[in-house]
């Protein structure tokens, strides 16, 4: 028996593309003696279609796709689509032969935290379900799951179990299950701890491609019924995964290092951003610091060089190792490079502010200007040129409202708003380790600077606060048990009162690309008034 998991890039409400698509990987499988097509959840429509469900007409769309899709099949397919049932709606599966949708399927476990909300939008399916599906004269009794059934463990129904209990001889899982680091061994532990308990094939086909700010990274799976891998699709990368179950032959993933996994992730939620937005061109303030830096080596890779920009916008507090460097870094990369200097725009806006500023002590407001006037003169050129405007800043800066609204937190897209300051080290280090050195070692070794006054220098050391921000942000620690795993109480109230009152600013920042189990965006709602002691 032949399988065919068919990892695809959808788009959210494109249904002729979708259906282009589906059908040519329908078209590839059909001289290559398969028995069963399997596609992603909700590959129809893409995912999450959020809020455009209740579009007049979406699931209407979603409906009419699936039924042309049904009259090309020959081969038995199974794929998610949306289904209603009068004010009813669900997330589903539909398995299609004989040029007809035969059954469906409905999700029963629905995920409500983090970046799902999908008891918002669906109906949970009453019972799981197994199918008889014919293959080579036969029937082959398939139990049928969607994404979080898998992830039965905190919940009452155990899908796997029940299945096994209908007298499935296989399990398919189809997911659209979004990245964040160390996910991948997290799928792959919790299908053997189920085929620990089933003793049954079974098979997961993941989504591959970005939608806004979350990335699916592929990577489906197919198990014989002890366990062993009998086939595995590429990371990051659409792929047609063919495995025979009748073989038991062992297979061995590669494995990808923590850096090479974030960097793949990252040019695809680059590169989709921009293919789906409509997008080609990206320009980056270069700084001559690690962030813009390693900003512009991931737009170059996932772009191409001869579609980025880089702009160096001196004032007269910019050293002259950070010009060399911003120069150097476009040099390697082979990109546009210009220079645009800002003081006698900053000393135009000080003078006109000089009357309402009498009498005061100059502080960080004169300093934000120039982070400012940069913003303007990006969006300028972005605005003129139909660029698109990548943000630099990360993860740890973003937490404590280290960044200048409308200056340097400007922009389309925030590339590397979920790595912290550490992660950001780690990733340049790993691009300069590949080949040839892409970006500067003084980038690197260089103490970060904003540059926005003389001698000065980031007031963190990033050793110590980017792991104490992420036990706050992704580990959801309280005060009292940081203070007892050793930081400084002042430290940590100072820095816990410092990512509560920033919330305002994390509001207007651009949309980030999700790496972690934690991002800010849409799996972290926090109110802006909040007086919360912790």
């Amino acid at each position: 028996m032949k399988v065919a998991l068919c990892q695809i890039n959808t788009t959210v409400g494109d249904f002729d593309n979708n259906k282009r698509k589906i059908l040519e990987y329908i078209s590839n499988c059909k001289n290559k003696d398969i028995d069963i097509i399997i596609f992603p959840e909700l590959a129809i429509c893409g995912y999450p279609p959020l809020d455009l469900i209740w579009e007049d007409g979406f699931i209407n769309q979603n409906i009419e796709t699936l039924e042309k899709i049904a009259a090309y099949t020959t081969i038995p397919i199974i794929i998610g689509f949306i289904r209603k049932d009068n004010d009813k709606i669900y997330n589903s599966a539909a398995i299609c032969y004989e040029g007809k949708v035969k059954h469906f399927c409905d999700k029963i476990l629905l995920p409500t935290y983090d970046v799902f909300d999908e008891d918002r939008y669906f109906n949970s399916g009453k019972f799981p379900k197994v199918f008889s599906i014919p293959i080579q004269k036969k029937k082959i009794k398939v139990g049928l799951q969607i994404c979080e059934d898998l992830w039965d463990d905190n919940y009452p129904c155990k899908v796997s179990e029940v299945q096994k209990d209908l007298n499935a001889e296989l399990i398919v899982n189809i997911s659209a299950s979004p990245y964040h680091k160390s996910r991948f061994k997290k799928r792959k532990d919790q299908i053997l701890k189920q085929i620990q308990k089933i003793d049954l094939p079974f098979l997961y086909c993941n989504m591959v491609g970005a939608q806004d700010e979350l990335i699916f990274d592929g990577q489906s799976m197919a198990f014989s019924n002890i366990g062993n891998l009998l086939a595995f699709g590429k990371s990051f990368e659409e792929d047609l995964v063919i495995v025979n179950l009748k073989k038991s032959t062992i297979i061995n993933r590669p494995t990808e290092n923590r850096e090479q996994n974030i960097f793949k992730a990252l040019c695809l939620g680059i590169k989709d951003y921009f293919i789906k937005t409509g997008h080609e061109k990206a320009v980056i303030g270069l700084s001559g610091g690690i962030d813009s830096a390693l900003v512009a080596t991931l737009a170059t890779e996932a772009l191409g060089k001869e579609n980025v920009y880089g702009v160096s916008l001196p004032s007269k507090y910019s050293s002259q190792h950070s010009l060399d460097d911003a120069k150097q870094l476009a040099i390697n990369l082979d990109i546009d490079y210009r220079v645009i200097k800002i003081q006698d725009s900053v000393d135009a806006l000080e003078l006109v502010l000089a009357p309402s500023y009498t009498n005061s002590i100059p502080n960080v407001a004169e300093e934000n200007i120039q982070s400012r006037v940069r913003g303007v003169l990006l969006m300028a050129l972005a605005n003129k040129f139909g660029w698109l405007l990548l943000s630099t800043g990360n993860k740890t800066e973003l937490a404590l409202g280290y960044c200048t609204l409308y200056g340097d937190m400007n922009g389309g897209l925030s590339v590397i708003s979920d790595l912290n300051k550490i992660e950001v080290y780690a990733l340049a280090n790993w691009v300069n380790s590949r080949s040839k050195e892409i970006i500067p070692k003084n980038s690197i070794k260089k103490l970060p600077s904003a540059e926005l006054s003389y001698n000065q220098v980031d007031p963190f050391d990033y050793s110590i606060i980017s792991p104490l921000v992420d036990d706050i942000i992704e580990n959801k620690k309280s005060i009292t048990s940081l203070i007892k795993s050793g930081f400084n109480e002042e430290l940590v109230y100072t820095m816990y009162n410092r990512i509560k009152t920033n919330e305002y600013k994390r509001r207007q920042a651009p949309p980030g690309l999700r790496v972690s189990k934690k991002a800010f965006g849409s799996g972290r709602r926090f109110p802006i008034i909040n007086r919360y002691k912790g």
